[in-house]
């Protein structure tokens, strides 16, 4: 049996008599009520996946469609669903898995997606000789999100009309959102545990990659003179490839020497000769005694062979905090603050700035909901700007007193908000004149609606604004683009959440006055069939992915599918596409199809707009396409 992650062999050699497999069809079945891991899922998971809308968790329907492997490294070590399955005996969590895709159809094919797109032997020399589109999930190391037309090859009239140019399907996925990563004509695609160098010219795959399963964006550039591509696997492995050949230059764990570890949900930075790696543990699953303990750290890899370098931790690690639950158990705190996003390097002030989400456990911290910096060469703190004091939430936190689970019961009282406000994207750095001086600043966006611009030396603010009430899922989900002069700001507002007054739109303001500039207020669109390719279209229909400035166009993706293009100075629309479709895919995945655009899922690379459309969690439409988007000449 093929395994992508790393376990221990004795549990190998258990999964392996198993009746899982990785290689399913995306849209799964009803599983087979009969086989016993029903019980364990109905005593274990269903109150919170069985009530998706309260909890935020995945839904049943979306658990089914994932493969057995993606559901193992989510309840196993490390694994974000690690604390509410810790409990379970081995033989109970593979007969949950068992349940789980028992009523899936398997694909007819052996390999991975790329297996059919394989170049002719004797055409695997990969080609890097061209200009580097889209190196790094920010752009650049300060996080712009700006791409110029001469690196990309893309114009702003040239998104005046698009055509779909090709599509490639994942069969063992419901969520595409990994960024590729592109250098001439080579795009690096990461996808079902398998990382590939694409040829866009030929299209066709020059070589293979099989890492591990992975949601992190990809990273290119030089190390020791050697072409070179980072990305992070599983929980925080990140892998070191030799971009020519796809032969492993280093694996190393960016796990921290301290505290319970974590995840890496943004791809990695590459600086001269160190690694920056963002984690995201935060303890936000709350299961049972003493929640929680997780919570957010950077560690720094030299970019040599992924040695340690140096660590930080938005807080010191979690003790018995006095707390009782409702079910008499003792919680600890504090926790949470975890970094969802991508660095930013500041190379005038060797800083690195990072922004943190929102505390999960009490005591509350002055690092949750805020953005950092460090210093680059130690790791230790310059300044902290707090955005939110006294955010603590977690999944038990949900509706009233009614509804809140046994470790939110100090969720109401007066001194703690509890709104799940992060910043799910980084800080971008560019430089403005203000009252007639050229001045550094960093620019942010947050869940709660707001935009922040602060003095890049000392972190203290300089405007602010903010775009309707915020939401958990909503304000300004995965981040901002700016293009100089502009900031955009994408906010989400799912109407699902009892949101009061939603905006979902797109918002732009000067960046050197905080004076709006321009704004579109997105709509529903469940006509012609749409309601039906849509899950919830009438309620999900923001913009939540992470927007991209190419040239002098804004591209903004929305929950329903849709690919904007704006004229980013005075919000024109260019073009409108549709990506929640069924695709002809030229690897030949049957019945594949785009959905929700979400998170890290807008790109682009050699004349073309990479987008990964599906994003099947928090209720959201399933999708499993990666869609290139080109001018309709």
């Amino acid at each position: 049996m093929k395994l992508t992650m790393r376990v221990a062999t004795a549990t190998i050699a258990l999964l392996a008599g198993s009746a899982f497999s990785p290689a399913f069809a995306q849209n799964a079945n009803q599983p087979d009520d009969d086989l016993p891991g029903r019980i364990i899922y109905e005593e274990n998971c269903a109150a919170c996946h069985d009530n998706p809308a309260d909890t935020r968790a995945a839904s049943f329907e979306t658990l089914t469609g994932m493969t057995g492997e993606q559901i193992y490294a989510a309840i196993s070590e490390g694994g974000m669903m690690e604390a509410m399955a810790g409990h379970l005996e081995m033989s109970e969590k593979i007969a949950l898995i068992e349940y789980l895709v028992s009523g899936q159809t398997p694909t007819s094919g052996e390999g991975s997606w790329a297996e059919p797109l394989m170049c002719a032997a004797d055409n695997r020399t990969v080609d890097l000789t061209g200009d580097a589109s889209f190196t790094t999930f920010g752009v650049d190391t300060r996080s712009t999100r700006h791409a110029s037309a001469e690196d990309t090859g893309l114009t702003t009239e040239d998104m005046r009309d698009l055509q779909v140019a090709w599509a490639i399907g994942f069969p063992d996925s419901q969520n595409v959102s990994a960024a590729p990563a592109t250098v001439g004509n080579t795009t690096f695609i990461n996808g079902d545990g398998v990382l590939a160098a694409f040829d866009t010219r030929d299209e066709c795959v020059k070589w293979t990659y099989a890492g591990g399963m992975s949601r992190s964006p990809i990273t290119y550039g030089k190390i020791d003179g050697v072409d070179t591509i980072l990305y992070v696997t599983g929980t925080a492995d990140v892998h070191a490839v030799n971009a020519l050949t796809g032969e492993m230059l280093w694996e190393a764990s960016a796990q921290p020497r301290r505290g319970d570890g974590g995840r890496v949900r943004s791809g990695v930075v590459l600086h001269d000769d160190t690694i920056i790696v963002n984690i995201s543990a935060s303890g936000v699953g709350g299961g049972g005694n003493y929640c929680c303990t997780g919570h957010g750290s950077v560690t720094a890899l030299s970019a040599a062979d992924g040695s340690w370098k140096w660590e930080w931790h938005t807080m010191e690690e979690a003790t018995d905090n006095g707390l009782i639950n409702s079910l008499g158990q003792m919680q600890r705190g504090p926790s949470g603050a975890p970094i969802w996003t991508q660095a930013t390097i500041d190379e005038t002030r060797n800083q690195v700035i990072v922004t943190s989400g929102e505390n999960t456990s009490f005591p509350a911290t002055r690092t949750s909901d805020a953005i950092i910096a460090l210093d680059l060469d130690t790791g230790e703190p310059n300044w902290v700007f707090q955005a939110m004091e006294n955010d603590i939430w977690n999944v038990h936190c949900r509706g009233d007193d009614s509804t809140a689970g046994p470790n939110c019961s100090w969720h109401w009282d007066d001194e703690n908000i509890g709104r799940d406000f992060d910043f799910g994207g980084a800080a971008a750095l560019t430089t403005v004149e203000i009252d007639g001086e050229p001045r550094d600043v960093f620019v942010a966006g947050q869940k709660s609606g707001h935009v922040w611009v602060l003095d890049a030396a000392a972190g203290y603010v300089i405007w602010d604004r903010q775009i309707g009430n915020g939401t958990p899922l909503g304000g300004n989900h995965w981040g901002i683009a700016i293009d100089g002069e502009r900031v955009f700001l994408t906010i989400n507002d799912p109407v699902s959440y009892g949101t009061e007054n939603p905006v979902p739109g797109v918002y732009t303001f000067d960046i050197a006055t905080g004076e709006p500039v321009w704004e579109y207020l997105a709509e529903p669109d469940c006509e012609n069939g749409r309601g039906d390719m849509v899950t919830l279209c009438d309620q999900k229909f923001g913009f939540s992915a992470t927007p991209l400035v190419v040239d002098g166009a804004l591209i903004a993706g929305t929950l329903d599918g849709k690919v904007f293009a704006f004229d980013a100075a005075t919000g024109d629309i260019l073009s409108v596409t549709d990506t929640a479709v069924e695709f002809d895919t030229i690897n030949g995945v049957e019945g594949a199809r785009g959905g929700s655009i979400d998170s890290h899922a807008v790109n682009v690379g050699n004349g073309m707009l990479l987008i990964g459309s599906g994003y099947a969690s928090f209720r959201q439409t399933a999708g499993n396409v990666l869609v290139a988007l080109e001018p309709a000449e």
